[in-house]
């Protein structure tokens, strides 16, 4: 009678208004479906807003003639609203990208420097720490440029300390400008061969260094290899002319191309991902008999990955301006790239130009043959740089005080100096506490670079704002600047969190 009753009960299966898994999935789908409604009626009561007050929202601007002249970068008179943009954004990658280098670099040492035993440079570093950090980014800005525009020289045509080479003035500092030439594609692909060997050679070094136990210098031996075959690549570069074609017959064969073969490649990677993604996670939640074991979280992120890619693919097939787009773009980056292979054999890959004072009028300016950077420029890039060493040099110290003081002592028993020391046991411990930090302070930087409008400096948000004063198009020009700094944010968090991975620690 027991066994039965428990039979039955066993059998019995529990209502679906009391089931836990499907009250789950019924409240996740529905609170789905009420933000995705919210979100619909908000776009469309905006869109509506919009046209009753007639504003534009379209981005024909990018493709109209402005009247923009900046003040620096790749292109000082743009024709479109477009260009102007993208020269506002090289400007603000190449603020960025030299803020980082530097800021690290500079970060490092104020952060020795408050570990170091002597009294001098120890408090030079804290000095340097508690004064550029307690001080308002914003202020440390103007206070630079008010004060090179105060002290340094006016601009003449014999202006120095190096003149011909080195030019310092109150319209910025122009020095020689060393550029890429026509055969420097051509240079590049003996580089990359470079590199493919470089990768075989580390691995080389690499093994002989865990067989035998001696320093093998696996990195060391990789950069050589890629440095020779740069070297190398100065002489032997014209050989690989024959690409030309080669790229000239893949941008004729996306020009022939119908749409309808990049929205049937994009499904199809987007579904192959998709279960590849979920072959291989039911896999790893398999045991060694062979049984799946899910929670409800694993059965959403295959719902989740299965729906992600059907969605995409009813991107790609309902707007075919994306595939069109993607045909266009390949066709014109290969064409472009048969035109850099179609040059003289005996093309240099680098060049380099000195810097020139020209004077049309009455008033000197620097040439565009020099490397030439503006006050605003020069304020801006040493505002975020010590402002950013500050918190990276104490995020320095604060990694190498986390290191348990037995490591260092138990290197000094071996016989390590000091420098030995602090490259091979205590920096990399440190770096697992370092980093998260440090990746913080670049976003910051990143994003700081967005006061450069107080000082002039022709940024993303100072072109951007000109652009919609004169083209009416604020809403999408904002849009343009939050894709833009949200592009680099993600690119950022990518890199940093790439080395997390690579320096955790990895338990049994």
């Amino acid at each position: 009678m027991t066994d039965v009753t428990t039979r039955e009960r066993v059998s019995q299966r529990v209502p679906l208004w009391r089931d836990v898994i499907v009250l789950k999935w019924v409240t996740q789908v529905f609170l789905l479906l009420v933000v995705l409604s919210a979100m619909w009626f908000l776009a469309n009561q905006a869109g509506d807003n919009l046209r009753a007050r007639n504003i534009n929202t379209d981005f024909d601007f990018l493709e109209r003639p402005v009247d923009i002249q900046i003040g620096e970068g790749i292109d000082t008179h743009p024709d479109t609203g477009g260009r102007a943009l993208w020269s506002a954004m090289v400007n603000t990658l190449r603020l960025s990208i030299s803020g980082i280098f530097f800021a690290t670099i500079l970060g490092v040492i104020v952060g020795l420097a408050r570990l170091s035993d002597n009294w001098l440079v120890r408090r030079i570093g804290s000095i340097w720490v508690e004064t550029l950090r307690n001080i308002p980014l914003l202020v440390q800005m103007i206070f630079y440029y008010s004060a090179m525009t105060a002290a340094l020289p006016r601009l003449g045509l014999e202006t120095g300390p190096i003149n011909g080479w080195l030019h310092v003035s109150n319209k910025g500092i122009s020095m020689p400008r060393v550029h890429i030439a026509d055969g420097f594609y051509q240079w590049a692909v003996v580089v990359l061969i470079g590199a493919a060997a470089a990768h075989f050679v580390r691995r080389h070094r690499q093994r002989i260094q865990d067989e035998t136990g001696a320093n093998a210098s696996p990195i060391l031996w990789a950069l050589g290899t890629v440095a020779l075959f740069g070297l190398v690549g100065l002489f032997v570069h014209p050989a690989f002319f024959w690409l030309g074609p080669i790229f000239g017959a893949i941008a004729d064969l996306l020009d022939s191309l119908p749409n309808a073969v990049p929205q049937l490649l994009f499904s199809a990677i987007a579904v192959g991902a998709a279960t590849t993604w979920i072959r291989r996670f039911v896999s790893d939640h398999r045991s060694g008999r062979g049984h799946v074991s899910l929670t409800d979280d694993d059965w959403f992120r295959i719902a989740f990955s299965a729906l992600a890619s059907l969605v995409i693919v009813f991107i790609v097939v309902r707007w075919t301006g994306i595939s069109s787009w993607v045909l266009n773009s390949g066709r014109d980056l290969f064409g472009v790239m048969e035109a850099k292979f179609n040059v003289d054999g005996a093309a240099r890959p680098f060049d380099a130009m000195r810097p020139d004072i020209v004077q049309k009028g009455k008033f000197p300016n620097y040439g565009k043959n020099g490397l030439t950077m503006s006050i605003g420029f020069a304020a801006v890039f040493f505002a975020v740089v010590f402002y950013t060493s500050a918190f990276i040099g104490e995020n320095i110290r604060g990694g190498i005080l986390a290191v348990p003081k037995g490591q260092t002592e138990a290197a000094k028993a071996v016989g390590l100096g000091r420098g030995q020391i602090l490259r091979h046991v205590v920096l990399p411990q440190a770096l697992r506490v370092i980093l998260p930090p440090t990746g913080n302070q670049y976003l910051n930087l990143l994003k700081n670079t967005s006061l450069a409008v107080a000082v002039g400096m022709s940024d993303l948000v100072q072109v951007g704002t000109t652009v919609f004063n004169q083209t009416g198009r604020t809403l999408p020009v904002v849009a343009i600047w939050m894709l833009f700094y949200l592009s680099c944010s993600l690119t950022i968090s990518v890199v940093v969190n790439w080395f997390n991975l690579r320096m955790r620690l990895v338990e049994r």
